[in-house]
């Protein structure tokens, strides 16, 4: 097949950026699965193994990508498109918002708030991560810390309870300017910014969780898949993708940071092997890469993937309770 993938911003990305870390990722697998991918932006690309397109993504590109078998979109556009494509929905769209019957979404939970069953979870690159042998005598938040429903002010809550190691944020800095005057406080915890994947590696290989608990229906998060790669059991909330994500096997999920505290006291009782284990069976790249295939195929016979368009079932609050 000839497929573009889109990306509204420059790739690749040197540090964090979930949506296009999985953009590039699909995009390597396709190529190595026998497929022309074409990655098209308005940003600068650089890639050397597939082929790049500068074009606005904002303007009218019907008449642009009708010469590719798909076109896998992951910016919004004008839904009245008549080439096969596809939207894949990373984020939650709001209530009221009529999304593409052709639209895609990242979890079985985020799918069924839209009321469709059309999704494919995340993946991440066996050769990206290892389970290290290392000493794990620490914890860490992975995410936009300056993003309140990713509520890193509990994960040191959690963290100060738990009495158990360092807390290392990768993701945001103490003192943020960017989205108002906000000061994160706590002396067990580390900010190192926005870091790289060799940085964040090393700080997750010593790690002996991942401590995520969001305050959001989160779709798919990479840093919960990022982290089991890496063997690190995840101590999250139970909303959105979460459950469906991490079984008891692999992490401990509750509302209650007394409850996560705990669990982290006990943290040993979850395996560095068999987190990435279940993470390399579940979550890898190629089968991600292969599932969109799939839907690529399906859209290309003629189907359509949703009978209506999907939409939020009913309105959600902006912040899920945390105590």
């Amino acid at each position: 097949m000839n497929i573009a993938i889109t990306s509204n911003i420059a790739l690749p990305v040197e540090k964090y950026g979930g949506a296009e870390r999985i953009i590039w990722l699909l995009s390597k697998e396709l190529v190595e699965l026998g497929h022309e991918v074409t990655i098209v932006s308005s940003s600068k690309i650089r890639c050397n193994f597939a082929n790049t397109l500068t074009l606005d993504l904002k303007s009218d590109i019907r008449s642009t990508l009708d010469h590719f078998d798909v076109v896998h979109f992951n910016t919004s556009h004008d839904h009245q498109i008549s080439f096969p494509h596809i939207f894949r929905i990373g984020g939650n769209p709001a209530w009221g918002e009529l999304l593409s019957q052709q639209s895609v979404f990242v979890s079985k939970n985020q799918a069924n708030r839209y009321g469709s069953d059309v999704f494919i979870h995340n993946g991440h690159s066996n050769n990206l991560s290892h389970c290290a042998s290392y000493p794990r005598d620490s914890f860490h938040f992975l995410g936009k810390a300056a993003w309140r429903r990713k509520n890193v002010k509990g994960s040191i809550l959690c963290a100060n309870k738990a009495k158990s190691g360092k807390l290392h944020v990768l993701g945001g800095n103490r003192l943020n300017f960017n989205m108002g005057f906000r000061f994160t406080p706590g002396f067990n915890t580390k900010f190192h910014g926005m870091v790289n994947d060799y940085y964040k590696l090393k700080i997750m290989h010593r790690s002996k969780g991942l401590v995520f608990p969001v305050l959001w229906n989160d779709p798919c998060p990479n840093a919960i898949i990022e982290s089991l790669f890496a063997g690190c059991p995840v101590f999250g909330t139970p909303y959105g993708s979460l459950p469906e994500l991490v079984p008891s096997e692999v992490g401990f999920l509750s509302a209650s940071s007394d409850d996560l505290a705990e669990a982290m006291k006990n943290s040993q009782q979850w395996k560095p092997q068999v987190c990435r284990d279940y993470a390399v069976e579940n979550f890898n790249s190629k089968k991600m890469a292969l599932n969109y295939v799939e839907i690529y195929e399906r859209v290309l016979a003629g189907e359509t993937l949703n009978k209506e368009p999907p939409s939020l079932k009913k309105p959600e609050p902006k912040l899920l309770p945390f105590n």
